[in-house]
């Protein structure tokens, strides 16, 4: 027998708090078996049918053509994505303990990953984490939580109960993808960079493989650090033994400050960001002591890194990283980014001596890992250099991806001789 209010019992027990009535869904064929192969997104030109308006952050019911439970997530009205996926499959109750639960198991994820010399990564990462549109990372005791649609808002004060009973002492700050700013501030009278808990402060210090770093955290690009470019930092170590080492596009020096505990003769950090390099300068110094620190040379050159390594010099190096910002940030500009990673590519080639060291990344999603790898191949070809090729690698344990596109990060590495 059905309800007086015309929910079902089905209705009634995918969320802890009353609605009526229950938003349902139906979707098109395309989209209930992307649906029901894992992908945590349903597009609003996929919705067939909708049962009355909504509000951003309602729990949304997608059923199938036969009526069917297929799906339940975080409605929001005015985004192209208009569900993000919680639960498929069967029916669960969302309450305080369903996301104490989901955190506890990203956490688990993590088990081992990290000891006390690293206390800044990744908690949870989105869709490949079941959390989709929020990200979460650790800088020693501050958390930044960042999202990525206004949906998240109306659920967050459970959302930080859950992260407040797992670290007690935690400062938490908020963070705002720039295409939801606007909507969270005049909607929600949330602000990007705005402290959830704790004492406000732009700067936070914390620890990666041993080395001390600043991350501002209510200002800074992402959530105030690359973190997800940990490994390959660690791989650089690893081969800057006794070479003048440039790191293109440095941010706030990471790369240079690995290969110097690593050996490197000497370290060159260039970026247009003038704000950028005073962070470098100040990573620098929290890490003047390391013997190994205070004996490479370390300069700071403020340019713009296509520009600067496209310069008729003779300046050379033995070690080069490019890790340039996303070159393609919609899959109109895929085409263009490809022929800018090649001519990069090309570029640094020609500042690199003999015997060198190239390491290439790519965080631009529209453009895929095996299309960027074949860009920088062909550019040492090109060259007419001969090279090995050392090694690719992709996203750091932290940064789990499930879905084609949260899939970013590639990085390739090579030596090479000199001229043929």
């Amino acid at each position: 027998m059905g309800r007086p209010d015309g929910r079902s019992q089905t209705d009634q027990t995918l969320t802890g708090r009353l609605a009526s009535p229950r938003l349902r869904l139906r979707v098109t064929a395309t989209a209930e078996t992307l649906v029901r192969g894992g992908h945590p997104w349903v597009f609003s030109d996929s919705v067939r049918e909708q049962n009355r308006a909504a509000t951003a952050g309602e729990l949304a019911a997608i059923y199938d053509r036969k009526n069917a439970f297929l799906a339940l997530g975080l409605f929001d009205p005015d985004s192209p994505i208009r569900v993000r996926v919680l639960v498929r499959g069967k029916p669960e109750i969302i309450d305080a303990d369903w996301w104490a639960k989901r955190l506890a198991l990203a956490i688990e994820r993590r088990a081992g990953l990290f000891d006390a010399q690293t206390d800044g990564y990744r908690w949870i990462n989105g869709e490949s984490d079941g959390w989709p549109g929020l990200v979460l990372d650790r800088y020693a005791e501050t958390l930044v939580l960042k999202l990525y649609t206004v949906a998240w808002l109306p659920w967050l004060e459970t959302v930080l109960a859950a992260m407040v009973e797992k670290w007690p002492g935690s400062r938490i700050v908020l963070r705002l993808s720039r295409n939801i700013a606007t909507a969270a501030r005049t909607r929600f009278a949330r602000e990007d960079g705005q402290w959830l808990r704790g004492t406000p402060g732009d700067l936070v210090l914390f620890q990666e493989s041993g080395l001390r770093f600043e991350a501002n955290v209510t200002r800074g690009q992402k959530t105030g650090f690359f973190l997800d470019q940990r490994e390959n930092r660690r791989l650089v170590e690893t081969l800057a033994q006794g070479r003048d080492t440039l790191n293109a596009f440095s941010f706030n020096g990471g790369f240079a400050l690995y290969a110097a505990r690593g050996g490197a003769k000497s370290v060159a950090n260039v970026d247009i960001s003038e704000h950028a390099l005073a962070s470098a300068e100040r990573n620098w110094a929290l890490n003047r002591a390391l013997p190994a620190v205070a004996a490479c040379a370390h300069e700071l050159i403020r340019a713009d890194a296509f520009a600067w390594l496209a310069e008729d010099s003779a300046r050379r190096f033995d070690l080069i990283i490019l890790d340039p910002p996303s070159l393609a940030k919609r899959e109109s500009e895929r085409a263009a980014a490809l022929h800018a990673y090649g001519r990069l590519t090309s570029d640094a080639l020609r500042r690199l001596r003999p015997h060198g060291i190239l390491v290439a990344a790519s965080c631009s999603a529209h453009v895929s890992a095996e299309e960027f790898f074949t860009a920088a191949r062909q550019s040492l070809q090109r060259s007419r250099r001969p090279f090995i090729e050392l090694q690719t690698t992709r996203h750091t344990p932290d940064h789990p991806v499930t879905i084609r596109e949260a899939d970013y990060l590639k990085c390739i590495y090579f030596r090479v001789g000199g001229d043929e």
